[in-house]
């Protein structure tokens, strides 16, 4: 199989699908691994490094969608993109079932694409591989960005994250006990910050007690709760998520509007929607903006700012499914449970409900995969 690896064409994506570490365990199953020049570049990985792993070099994104049977890219696929690829071709990258475009989802089905969303998959004990690695990355990433934006420099409080002696710590409320605010948690804890958790799972609030031996305070996520804790926060930290769906909107404009005028949300749940009603999307070049005096920063691609680590991390996770898929084709589908939970489109057919449900289309069951 013909395994193409483009470059992103997204503002600020500097990660890339697969590393030359996966080029050259592809090539070296017998597969053609074409990467465009400067897939890598963003991440440190020479055109250079690929073709010494065996992949061929090509200069022109239209080629690498044309002409592979596989294409693996971190970021959706651009309308352009989507124009690119022939029929009944594989497509693997995320979805980001928050800011769908229709019509990329409109061109893939017909096209008859067989579309497999990076955040989307599910293992067996429920978790998210994928989501979970970036998920990490972020998470370790937000105590530095917080206090950078705490700063007055900035236009923050001007509040240091960890106080100093005899001036309490900032305080930080994390929305969210899943993996994002759990890492983010433990790294704010090892600063000195003042924290809070909250979650309408008591079951996840008191894992994340017992993981971080009680050294942070849990609450549950009532509205009343909510209010109180998000008009005296100095960070918030939105890592509410479900899985396959569009996220809610906890915090609210009127919520943001009591908050310490120099006070920042980080909002990591922008991708699939966001969690708080006055965030946006942001870029890395351009990441923050300032609604009722609270900065607000909502990058959906935090981890591409640690691009070399992140796409590292990416290729370790995906590659297996790769692999799998250009072995055994349409196979991999029905003998791989995680990679056939990740399937959004299929021939022509949605096979998500929660991205049949945002645009209204009817959801295949998974009887397509037994074929």
């Amino acid at each position: 199989m013909i395994v193409g690896i483009p470059k992103e064409s997204w503002r600020d994506e500097r990660r890339v699908a697969l590393t030359p570490a996966g080029a050259y365990a592809l090539a070296k199953a017998g597969h053609t691994i074409m990467v465009q020049a400067e897939a890598g570049i963003g991440s440190g990985f020479t055109a250079e490094a690929y073709r010494g792993a065996g992949a061929t070099i090509v200069f022109s994104p239209e080629e690498v969608f044309a002409r592979a049977d596989l294409v693996i890219k971190v970021m959706p696929p651009t309308v352009e993109e989507c124009g690119w690829i022939p029929e009944n071709k594989f497509l693997f990258s995320v979805v980001h079932l928050g800011s769908t475009n229709p019509k990329i989802h409109e061109l893939l089905k017909s096209r008859q694409a067989m579309a497999v969303g990076l955040e989307l998959m599910e293992d067996d004990e429920r978790r998210l591989p994928v989501v979970t690695a970036m998920g990490e990355i972020a998470g370790m990433l937000l105590p530095q960005i917080a206090g950078r934006y705490l700063e007055s420099t900035h236009g923050g409080r001007g509040v240091l994250l960890g106080g100093v002696a005899g001036i309490p710590a900032s305080r930080v409320v994390i929305l969210g006990a899943g993996n994002v605010g759990t890492t983010a948690a433990r790294v704010f804890l090892g600063i000195g910050a003042n924290i809070i958790v909250m979650d309408e799972n008591l079951k996840r609030l008191r894992q994340i007690e017992m993981c971080l031996s009680k050294a942070v305070d849990t609450m549950l996520a009532t509205p009343y709760n909510l209010e109180h804790c998000v008009r005296s926060a100095d960070v918030i930290v939105g890592a509410v998520m479900i899985h396959g769906r569009k996220t809610p909107h906890v915090v609210t404009d009127a919520m943001v509007h009591e908050m310490h005028a120099g006070s920042v949300i980080i909002d990591v749940a922008i991708d699939h929607g966001g969690c708080v009603e006055t965030s946006r999307p942001t870029t890395l070049s351009d990441p923050s903006f300032r609604k009722h005096g609270v900065t607000h920063y909502c990058v959906p691609n935090i981890p591409s700012s640690v691009a070399r680590t992140a796409s590292h991390a990416l290729n370790n996770v995906v590659l297996p499914f790769v692999e799998q898929t250009a072995e055994s084709g349409n196979g991999a589908f029905r003998d791989n449970q995680t990679l056939r939970s990740g399937v959004y489109l299929y021939r022509g057919h949605c096979t998500h409900e929660g991205l049949a449900g945002l645009l209204g289309w009817e959801c295949a069951g998974e009887e397509l995969f037994k074929d």
